[in-house]
Protein backbone atom coordinates (compact mmCIF):
# COMPACT_ATOMS: atom_id res chain seq x y z
CA UNK A 1 0.00 0.00 0.00
CA UNK A 2 3.27 2.31 0.49
CA UNK A 3 4.16 2.90 -2.88
CA UNK A 4 0.41 3.39 -3.67
CA UNK A 5 -0.10 5.90 -1.52
CA UNK A 6 3.03 7.82 -2.88
CA UNK A 7 1.98 7.43 -5.80
CA UNK A 8 -1.33 9.24 -5.22
CA UNK A 9 0.51 11.72 -3.34
CA UNK A 10 2.51 12.62 -6.31
CA UNK A 11 0.01 13.23 -8.78
CA UNK A 12 -2.06 15.43 -6.19
CA UNK A 13 1.23 17.21 -5.97
CA UNK A 14 1.66 17.45 -9.84
CA UNK A 15 -2.03 19.05 -10.30
CA UNK A 16 -1.78 20.97 -7.60
CA UNK A 17 -2.08 24.91 -7.62
CA UNK A 18 0.95 26.64 -7.28
CA UNK A 19 0.54 28.91 -4.17
CA UNK A 20 2.46 31.97 -5.77
CA UNK A 21 0.74 32.25 -9.13
CA UNK A 22 -2.43 30.60 -8.76
CA UNK A 23 -1.70 28.02 -12.07
CA UNK A 24 -2.06 24.59 -11.96
CA UNK A 25 0.55 22.71 -13.02
CA UNK A 26 -0.15 19.29 -14.82
CA UNK A 27 2.40 16.85 -15.74
CA UNK A 28 2.95 16.21 -19.55
CA UNK A 29 5.25 13.89 -20.99
CA UNK A 30 8.50 14.18 -22.84
CA UNK A 31 8.17 15.07 -26.45
CA UNK A 32 9.39 12.26 -29.06
CA UNK A 33 10.17 12.54 -32.65
CA UNK A 34 13.45 12.92 -35.74
CA UNK A 35 14.70 16.42 -35.93
CA UNK A 36 12.91 18.11 -38.56
CA UNK A 37 10.08 15.62 -38.81
CA UNK A 38 7.09 17.39 -39.08
CA UNK A 39 3.19 15.62 -37.40
CA UNK A 40 0.84 17.19 -39.87
CA UNK A 41 -3.00 16.55 -38.85
CA UNK A 42 -5.42 17.40 -41.12
CA UNK A 43 -8.38 15.44 -42.64
CA UNK A 44 -8.16 13.26 -45.68
CA UNK A 45 -10.54 15.33 -47.31
CA UNK A 46 -8.46 18.01 -46.89
CA UNK A 47 -5.39 16.61 -47.35
CA UNK A 48 -6.07 15.71 -51.08
CA UNK A 49 -7.30 18.70 -51.60
CA UNK A 50 -6.02 22.92 -51.94
CA UNK A 51 -5.30 22.66 -48.43
CA UNK A 52 -2.94 19.80 -48.92
CA UNK A 53 -1.13 21.11 -51.67
CA UNK A 54 -0.87 24.41 -49.83
CA UNK A 55 1.06 22.85 -47.29
CA UNK A 56 2.83 20.98 -49.22
CA UNK A 57 4.39 23.80 -51.55
CA UNK A 58 5.54 25.62 -47.89
CA UNK A 59 6.04 23.07 -45.45
CA UNK A 60 7.95 20.99 -48.39
CA UNK A 61 9.57 23.51 -50.12
CA UNK A 62 13.24 22.64 -51.07
CA UNK A 63 15.37 24.01 -48.48
CA UNK A 64 17.76 26.40 -49.29
CA UNK A 65 21.42 26.42 -50.20
CA UNK A 66 21.54 22.42 -51.13
CA UNK A 67 22.53 20.70 -54.29
CA UNK A 68 19.79 18.87 -54.67
CA UNK A 69 16.20 19.59 -53.64
CA UNK A 70 15.62 18.35 -49.59
CA UNK A 71 12.11 19.23 -48.52
CA UNK A 72 11.94 21.68 -45.04
CA UNK A 73 10.35 19.00 -43.16
CA UNK A 74 9.62 15.75 -43.61
CA UNK A 75 5.88 15.20 -43.33
CA UNK A 76 3.44 12.60 -41.81
CA UNK A 77 -0.09 13.58 -42.31
CA UNK A 78 -2.28 12.12 -39.91
CA UNK A 79 -6.52 12.44 -39.33
CA UNK A 80 -7.28 14.39 -36.70
CA UNK A 81 -9.73 11.25 -35.51
CA UNK A 82 -6.01 8.98 -34.30
CA UNK A 83 -4.78 12.47 -32.81
CA UNK A 84 -4.30 11.32 -29.13
CA UNK A 85 -2.55 9.83 -26.50
CA UNK A 86 0.88 9.11 -28.02
CA UNK A 87 0.42 10.34 -31.36
CA UNK A 88 0.12 14.18 -29.91
CA UNK A 89 3.53 13.45 -28.32
CA UNK A 90 5.83 14.72 -31.61
CA UNK A 91 7.86 17.47 -31.08
CA UNK A 92 6.81 19.63 -33.49
CA UNK A 93 3.03 19.56 -35.08
CA UNK A 94 0.76 21.60 -37.64
CA UNK A 95 -3.05 20.80 -37.03
CA UNK A 96 -4.97 22.32 -39.79
CA UNK A 97 -9.38 22.29 -39.73
CA UNK A 98 -12.19 24.10 -39.77
CA UNK A 99 -13.92 26.20 -37.17
CA UNK A 100 -15.79 29.14 -36.59
CA UNK A 101 -13.08 31.15 -36.73
CA UNK A 102 -9.70 32.18 -39.00
CA UNK A 103 -6.57 31.91 -36.87
CA UNK A 104 -3.47 31.04 -36.58
CA UNK A 105 -1.84 30.21 -33.17
CA UNK A 106 1.89 29.03 -32.50
CA UNK A 107 0.77 26.31 -29.04
CA UNK A 108 3.88 25.86 -27.00
CA UNK A 109 3.97 22.72 -24.75
CA UNK A 110 0.35 21.78 -25.71
CA UNK A 111 0.90 18.27 -25.21
CA UNK A 112 4.48 17.32 -24.26
CA UNK A 113 7.69 18.95 -23.36
CA UNK A 114 9.43 20.59 -25.13
CA UNK A 115 6.87 20.94 -28.07
CA UNK A 116 5.61 23.74 -30.73
CA UNK A 117 2.78 23.49 -32.57
CA UNK A 118 0.60 25.50 -35.30
CA UNK A 119 -2.46 25.34 -34.94
CA UNK A 120 -4.85 27.02 -38.13
CA UNK A 121 -8.30 27.39 -38.16
CA UNK A 122 -10.34 28.26 -40.72
CA UNK A 123 -14.22 28.76 -41.72
CA UNK A 124 -13.97 27.54 -45.17
CA UNK A 125 -10.87 25.81 -47.40
CA UNK A 126 -10.17 28.90 -49.07
CA UNK A 127 -9.48 30.85 -45.80
CA UNK A 128 -7.47 27.92 -44.64
CA UNK A 129 -4.93 28.46 -47.70
CA UNK A 130 -5.13 31.84 -47.27
CA UNK A 131 -4.31 31.64 -43.78
CA UNK A 132 -1.30 29.45 -44.68
CA UNK A 133 -0.07 31.74 -47.65
CA UNK A 134 0.17 34.88 -45.71
CA UNK A 135 1.62 33.28 -42.17
CA UNK A 136 3.63 30.56 -43.85
CA UNK A 137 7.02 32.88 -42.79
CA UNK A 138 6.16 32.91 -38.86
CA UNK A 139 4.84 29.61 -39.06
CA UNK A 140 7.88 27.62 -40.32
CA UNK A 141 9.87 30.55 -38.42
CA UNK A 142 8.79 28.75 -35.07
CA UNK A 143 9.36 25.57 -36.17
CA UNK A 144 12.62 25.54 -37.37
CA UNK A 145 13.60 27.68 -34.14
CA UNK A 146 12.54 24.30 -31.80
CA UNK A 147 14.66 21.80 -33.97
CA UNK A 148 17.60 24.16 -33.31
CA UNK A 149 16.98 24.24 -29.86
CA UNK A 150 16.67 20.81 -29.61
CA UNK A 151 19.68 20.12 -31.98
CA UNK A 152 21.58 22.24 -29.53
CA UNK A 153 20.21 20.48 -26.72
CA UNK A 154 21.23 17.06 -27.69
CA UNK A 155 24.87 18.67 -28.27
CA UNK A 156 25.62 19.94 -25.03
CA UNK A 157 25.16 16.26 -23.76
CA UNK A 158 28.07 15.28 -24.90
CA UNK A 159 29.91 18.48 -26.66
CA UNK A 160 33.93 19.11 -26.61
CA UNK A 161 36.25 21.60 -24.97
CA UNK A 162 37.38 24.39 -27.46
CA UNK A 163 39.49 26.58 -25.08
CA UNK A 164 41.94 27.82 -28.10
CA UNK A 165 38.62 28.79 -30.22
CA UNK A 166 38.01 31.17 -27.61
CA UNK A 167 42.05 31.92 -27.04
CA UNK A 168 42.42 32.30 -30.63
CA UNK A 169 39.09 34.67 -31.66
CA UNK A 170 37.39 35.55 -28.76
CA UNK A 171 34.17 33.04 -29.32
CA UNK A 172 32.47 29.80 -27.89
CA UNK A 173 30.66 27.40 -29.76
CA UNK A 174 28.85 24.26 -28.54
CA UNK A 175 29.96 21.57 -30.50
CA UNK A 176 29.27 17.54 -30.36
CA UNK A 177 31.95 15.81 -29.22
CA UNK A 178 32.21 13.83 -32.39
CA UNK A 179 34.31 16.53 -33.99
CA UNK A 180 38.12 16.65 -33.99
CA UNK A 181 40.31 19.65 -34.27
CA UNK A 182 41.62 20.10 -38.19
CA UNK A 183 43.36 22.75 -37.66
CA UNK A 184 43.79 25.82 -35.04
CA UNK A 185 45.77 28.96 -34.93
CA UNK A 186 45.40 32.90 -35.72
CA UNK A 187 44.39 32.59 -39.67
CA UNK A 188 41.32 30.34 -38.99
CA UNK A 189 40.37 27.63 -37.07
CA UNK A 190 39.13 24.31 -38.62
CA UNK A 191 36.65 21.37 -36.78
CA UNK A 192 35.97 18.25 -38.55
CA UNK A 193 33.62 15.25 -38.14
CA UNK A 194 34.18 12.17 -40.26
CA UNK A 195 31.53 10.80 -41.94
CA UNK A 196 30.85 7.12 -43.56
CA UNK A 197 31.08 8.94 -46.82
CA UNK A 198 32.90 12.49 -46.73
CA UNK A 199 33.12 14.84 -43.62
CA UNK A 200 30.79 17.62 -41.88
CA UNK A 201 32.95 21.07 -41.13
CA UNK A 202 33.14 24.56 -38.88
CA UNK A 203 35.52 27.19 -40.21
CA UNK A 204 36.05 29.99 -38.35
CA UNK A 205 38.20 33.08 -38.94
CA UNK A 206 37.54 36.44 -38.70
CA UNK A 207 38.05 39.62 -41.49
CA UNK A 208 38.46 43.59 -41.03
CA UNK A 209 34.83 45.47 -40.70
CA UNK A 210 35.45 47.68 -43.82
CA UNK A 211 35.91 44.07 -45.88
CA UNK A 212 32.34 43.59 -46.51
CA UNK A 213 30.36 46.85 -47.94
CA UNK A 214 26.88 47.12 -47.57
CA UNK A 215 23.65 46.71 -50.19
CA UNK A 216 24.31 45.42 -53.28
CA UNK A 217 27.97 44.87 -52.67
CA UNK A 218 27.34 42.64 -49.70
CA UNK A 219 27.15 39.16 -51.17
CA UNK A 220 30.00 39.92 -53.76
CA UNK A 221 32.23 40.74 -50.82
CA UNK A 222 30.91 37.92 -48.78
CA UNK A 223 31.99 35.35 -51.60
CA UNK A 224 35.37 36.76 -52.32
CA UNK A 225 36.31 36.84 -48.50
CA UNK A 226 35.14 32.89 -48.65
CA UNK A 227 37.06 32.33 -51.77
CA UNK A 228 40.04 33.91 -50.94
CA UNK A 229 40.41 32.27 -47.28
CA UNK A 230 39.06 28.82 -48.50
CA UNK A 231 41.02 28.70 -51.25
CA UNK A 232 44.02 30.03 -50.25
CA UNK A 233 44.03 28.04 -46.79
CA UNK A 234 41.96 24.50 -47.12
CA UNK A 235 44.19 21.78 -48.07
CA UNK A 236 42.86 20.51 -51.57
CA UNK A 237 44.48 17.57 -53.61
CA UNK A 238 46.17 18.25 -57.01
CA UNK A 239 46.33 22.16 -56.13
CA UNK A 240 42.53 22.75 -56.57
CA UNK A 241 40.75 25.17 -54.71
CA UNK A 242 38.29 25.17 -52.52
CA UNK A 243 35.10 28.17 -53.78
CA UNK A 244 31.78 29.25 -53.89
CA UNK A 245 30.15 27.56 -57.00
CA UNK A 246 29.83 29.80 -59.82
CA UNK A 247 26.78 28.20 -60.90
CA UNK A 248 24.32 28.42 -58.53
CA UNK A 249 23.68 32.10 -56.68
CA UNK A 250 23.99 31.57 -53.38
CA UNK A 251 21.04 32.98 -51.17
CA UNK A 252 21.64 35.17 -48.75
CA UNK A 253 19.65 36.59 -45.82
CA UNK A 254 19.90 38.74 -42.52
CA UNK A 255 19.76 37.25 -38.92
CA UNK A 256 21.19 37.61 -35.24
CA UNK A 257 24.13 35.45 -33.52
CA UNK A 258 24.70 36.13 -29.86
CA UNK A 259 22.61 39.42 -30.03
CA UNK A 260 24.16 40.97 -33.06
CA UNK A 261 23.88 41.60 -36.92
CA UNK A 262 24.93 39.03 -39.25
CA UNK A 263 24.65 38.48 -42.73
CA UNK A 264 23.55 34.62 -43.33
CA UNK A 265 24.49 33.14 -46.86
CA UNK A 266 23.84 29.58 -47.89
CA UNK A 267 24.66 27.90 -51.09
CA UNK A 268 26.81 25.44 -52.49
CA UNK A 269 30.87 25.47 -52.96
CA UNK A 270 33.29 23.19 -55.27
CA UNK A 271 36.97 22.34 -55.34
CA UNK A 272 37.78 23.80 -58.80
CA UNK A 273 38.82 21.21 -61.32
CA UNK A 274 37.52 18.59 -59.19
CA UNK A 275 34.45 16.15 -58.80
CA UNK A 276 34.22 17.62 -55.29
CA UNK A 277 30.96 19.83 -54.38
CA UNK A 278 28.41 20.22 -51.25
CA UNK A 279 26.32 22.57 -49.52
CA UNK A 280 27.94 25.99 -47.31
CA UNK A 281 26.00 27.58 -44.66
CA UNK A 282 28.27 31.31 -43.91
CA UNK A 283 27.65 33.30 -41.56
CA UNK A 284 29.48 37.10 -41.37
CA UNK A 285 28.86 38.23 -37.68
CA UNK A 286 28.72 42.23 -37.16
CA UNK A 287 31.36 42.40 -34.34
CA UNK A 288 32.10 46.30 -33.80
CA UNK A 289 33.34 45.57 -30.41
CA UNK A 290 36.48 44.16 -31.92
CA UNK A 291 36.52 45.99 -35.47
CA UNK A 292 35.77 43.10 -37.37
CA UNK A 293 33.21 40.73 -38.92
CA UNK A 294 33.75 37.26 -37.68
CA UNK A 295 32.85 34.17 -39.62
CA UNK A 296 31.41 31.45 -38.94
CA UNK A 297 30.76 28.70 -41.78
CA UNK A 298 29.88 24.84 -42.07
CA UNK A 299 30.02 22.73 -45.09
CA UNK A 300 29.28 19.28 -46.09
CA UNK A 301 31.18 16.86 -48.49
CA UNK A 302 28.93 14.01 -48.60
CA UNK A 303 28.39 12.42 -51.94
CA UNK A 304 25.19 10.25 -52.56
CA UNK A 305 24.06 11.46 -49.23
CA UNK A 306 21.21 13.48 -48.07
CA UNK A 307 22.60 16.53 -46.64
CA UNK A 308 19.65 18.72 -45.33
CA UNK A 309 20.55 17.33 -41.56
CA UNK A 310 23.98 17.17 -41.92
CA UNK A 311 23.76 21.10 -42.86
CA UNK A 312 21.31 21.53 -39.67
CA UNK A 313 23.61 20.13 -37.03
CA UNK A 314 26.42 22.60 -38.43
CA UNK A 315 23.72 25.82 -38.44
CA UNK A 316 23.24 24.85 -34.83
CA UNK A 317 26.68 24.49 -33.92
CA UNK A 318 27.01 28.24 -35.62
CA UNK A 319 24.05 29.57 -33.80
CA UNK A 320 25.23 28.39 -30.45
CA UNK A 321 28.56 31.27 -30.57
CA UNK A 322 28.81 33.19 -27.52
CA UNK A 323 30.70 36.41 -28.73
CA UNK A 324 33.73 37.93 -26.03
Amino acid sequence: MKPLYLFLISIVFLTACDEGSGKKTTYKPESVGNINHLQVVVSNELWEGPVGESIREYFAAPTDGLPQDEPLFSMNQMDPSVFTGFARNNRIFLLVQKGDKNAVKIAKNEYARPQTGVIITGETEEDIVELIEMKQEKMIESLKMSEIKERQKRTKISAMKLDSLRDYFGVRLSVPSAYKVAHSGEDFYWLRKRLESGTTNVLVYEVPLNTIGKDSAVIGDIIRVRDSIGGGLLPVEDDGRFITEAAYAPYLFTTTIDDKFAYETKGTWEVKGQWMAGPFVNYAVRDEKNDRYLILEGFTYAPSVEKRDLQFELESILKSAQID
